[in-house]
């Protein structure tokens, strides 16, 4: 690791997709404020840069209520980068893998008021999150400038994330630092592993509108493979960031029959967001604030708000809040005469993390974090309280630190 040097002092380096900081590029093709950090580690190599990146946590998970569980598990996810000039453009590569199918397991762990995809392929999980895949993504892109301030590109992804949504919740800084999922994950971003994306778009200054095909079925309970790609669903994007410390995003997707127990039903969602970074010194402060909207057909037109925001001070105390308002109708087995009926559910979590170590070459430290859910009367009977408690106890090493584009 000694060779690596971090982006705060080698090169100038622009992104994958267009003539800008590379900082501005997300997960996928989304964009976040050019002023995001960006913790990984790099290296040139002849005419390659290389970047790596990753982090794990060890949690102690406690959720409260009749519904409640408690488990030990590790989050945990590395990515590699590697882009560099090819003909009259930029060539890129990214890969991220999860061990979270071994250190979590396909139950998942304990999450109130979390739904989405299956365990086994015959229940829904409800009240858990489902594990990431060990293939997150493996993707390759391409970009042509023209004119200085613009470029198109493409971009390929088995798996990959589509033109949808907000970077994904791992990789925002507003998101990072919080140990566990949002549970308006699957009105967001849960598209960010789809097994088949074709992604073309261009960019002028800070302008990016971009198009996807891609899978729309969420990944199976086989975590250690592929999924067979389908590009059978679409979406679009426009991002703008008018600002280094701003970020905004519309996006539209149509998707094919997303859930695997329920195979006949389509989804159209959209969704918005903003994103703000502000940073001085060592210090780093994001907020982001994200709506999205799922049109089941056959089905309910459901909303999720959420409202997260990190602050790290002198690069060792982190301090994160989340806050979320989401029409559930899933936490009901089918089985059950609840099953199907709409519950507007809120969640508010806060915590903090203080970083022993922290360097150019990464950051460990140890945090705690809790939670409470506001739920409406009818859901009391089965969790037990109208305000379950819940809370984290977590350890966190990271990769890559300190860093700006």
């Amino acid at each position: 690791m000694d060779s690596l040097q971090h982006s705060s002092h080698a090169m100038p380096m622009t992104g994958m997709f267009g003539p800008y900081a590379m900082t501005r590029e997300g997960s996928g093709t989304s964009w976040q404020p050019d002023a995001t950090p960006h913790e990984g580690l790099h290296l040139m190599k002849g005419g390659w840069m290389l970047m790596l990146h990753g982090s794990a946590d060890g949690i102690y998970d406690y959720q409260g209520g009749t519904r409640g569980d408690s488990q030990f598990f590790s989050a945990n996810m590395l990515m590699g980068m590697a882009q560099r000039s090819l003909g009259p453009g930029t060539f890129g590569a990214r890969a991220m893998l999860s061990l979270e199918p071994l250190t979590i397991g396909n139950a998942g762990y304990p999450l109130l008021l979390q739904t989405g995809e299956t365990a086994d392929g015959k229940t829904h999980l409800i009240d858990r999150q489902h594990p990431h895949d060990l293939l997150m993504e493996l993707a390759v892109s391409y970009s042509v400038p023209f004119a200085k301030r613009g470029a198109v590109f493409g971009y390929f992804g088995l798996p990959g994330e589509p033109a949808l949504g907000p970077a994904a919740f791992m990789h925002r800084f507003a998101g990072m630092q919080i140990p566990e999922a949002p549970i308006s994950h699957h009105w967001l971003d849960s598209t960010h592993i789809t097994f088949g994306v074709a992604t073309a778009g261009v960019v002028w200054s800070g302008i990016k509108l971009d198009a996807s095909l891609f899978t729309g079925r969420e990944p199976d309970q086989f975590r250690w493979g592929f999924d067979p790609p389908r590009f059978d669903s679409y979406s679009v994007r426009l991002s703008y960031n008018p600002t280094p410390a701003l970020a905004m995003q519309a996006s539209y997707g149509h998707i094919v029959s997303p859930e695997q127990l329920e195979p006949d039903v389509n989804v159209d969602r959209v969704t918005a967001s903003v994103t703000y970074h502000k940073r001085w010194d060592e210090n780093d402060w994001q907020s982001t604030l994200a709506w999205g909207r799922n049109m089941a057909q056959p089905g309910e037109s459901l909303d999720a708000f959420l409202l997260e925001s990190s602050l790290r001070l002198h690069a060792a105390h982190n301090i994160f809040a989340r806050a979320e308002r989401v029409d559930k109708d899933e936490l009901f087995t089918h089985d059950d005469p609840m099953d199907g009926q709409v519950f507007t559910v809120n969640k508010l979590s806060a915590g903090y993390r203080f970083d022993f170590l922290s360097g150019k070459t990464g950051r460990w430290g140890i945090g705690a974090l809790g939670s409470v859910h506001v739920l409406p009367d009818a859901l009391e009977p089965a969790y037990g309280s109208p305000t379950p408690l819940s809370f984290m106890i977590f350890t966190r090493l990271q990769l890559g630190g300190r860093g700006r584009g």
